[in-house]
């Protein structure tokens, strides 16, 4: 998750992490976006103030291991969506940079 951040221009700032089971994923997934099904990554942001000096509280980001195919990336990712990418709305900034950071981990 360091290297991610890195990338995404935060030297400072807190994540919390939570491994989770595919039940708890699922009720995660549909409280949050209306999807009843598991999922492999699901990240909560609370940081309001992304230019404010300091250490930045960033968020949570819920890891499902038996729905990721490689749970770095998955990491990676939720990292990256703390950080205020967001996939579905960039014209794939996020992407590119989630495989940066997955290269510079080989």
């Amino acid at each position: 998750m360091g290297a991610a951040l890195h990338a995404a221009g935060v030297d400072d700032g807190h994540i919390g992490v939570e491994i989770v089971g595919e039940g708890r994923m699922r009720t995660l997934n549909y409280a949050a976006r209306g999807v009843d099904e598991a999922t492999d990554v699901l990240a909560f942001p609370i940081d309001d103030h992304p230019h404010e000096r300091g250490p930045r509280e960033l968020g949570d980001v819920f890891i499902c291991p038996a729905m990721a195919t490689d749970v770095t990336e998955a990491a990676v990712h939720g990292a990256l969506h703390l950080c205020g990418y967001d996939h579905e709305t960039d014209s794939g900034e996020m992407l590119e940079l989630q495989e940066r950071v997955m290269r510079s981990l080989d």
